[in-house]
């Protein structure tokens, strides 16, 4: 019990929300810490005038889920005549955040509020290895929002590139622009031009050639 005690209340503590184990420990904390999460979901929903009452009554059934008290810490003399209360203990804050952040963040989530990933083997003992974390994380959270965000941003820029210059036919369109389009003075220019070469006669190889034949045989004769 101890150990499960210290496993839930690293695991609410935890920045990422999320801790790896051994995965037998992972599969007992799962129903432990769910059962925990319940109970804040519990406070979350009750109702009336004697709401109060009950919602401390289950905090402290969850505050046994955790090492939540300074029942055994001793009190340290600063001065003469003067206590000094000591720190409050881990398990205190993670009951804090049970009943602040995890409560209201699985308000309509009737269970399953973890998740195990197993990670294989470990060197050594060859022992199993899980990752035990919470769902719908802020690291989650972040990570769906950031990727919306991206591909919203993508989407607009190629309907702004779609709908420049490559409509109008450029050459500098956001994807490739259509090679085939050309200036309709340009091609009036190479319209003049090859009709122009088309009057001259065409001389190729072949002609060349028999021009120095003939040119050859002239001077034979």
């Amino acid at each position: 019990m101890s150990m499960l005690r210290n496993l839930a209340t690293s695991l609410i503590n935890a920045r990422d929300e999320r801790i790896i184990t051994t995965l037998p420990k992972a599969k007992e904390l799962r129903p432990f810490i769910e059962r925990a999460v319940t109970l804040s979901r519990r406070a979350r929903a009750i109702e009336g005038d004697d709401a109060a009452a009950q919602r401390v009554h289950l905090r402290r059934q969850a505050a046994g889920f955790f090492h939540a008290g300074n029942r055994g810490a001793a009190v340290t003399n600063i001065k003469r005549g003067t206590t000094a209360r000591s720190p409050r203990t881990s398990g205190v804050a993670a009951l804090k955040r049970l009943f602040d952040e995890l409560g209201e963040r699985y308000a309509g989530r009737p269970g399953g509020y973890t998740r195990i990933i197993k990670l294989g083997r470990r060197d050594g003992d060859n022992a199993e290895l899980a990752i035990i974390e919470f769902v719908d994380s802020v690291r989650e959270q972040r990570a769906a929002s950031k990727e919306s965000k991206t591909g919203a941003a993508g989407k607009k820029k190629t309907a702004r590139a779609g709908g420049s210059k490559e409509a109008a036919g450029g050459r500098r369109g956001g994807r490739k622009a259509d090679k085939t389009y050309e200036k309709p003075e340009t091609t009036r220019k190479r319209g003049k031009a090859s009709d122009e070469q088309t009057d001259e006669p065409k001389k190729g190889r072949r002609a060349k050639k028999t021009e120095s034949t003939a040119a050859e045989k002239d001077t034979n004769d």
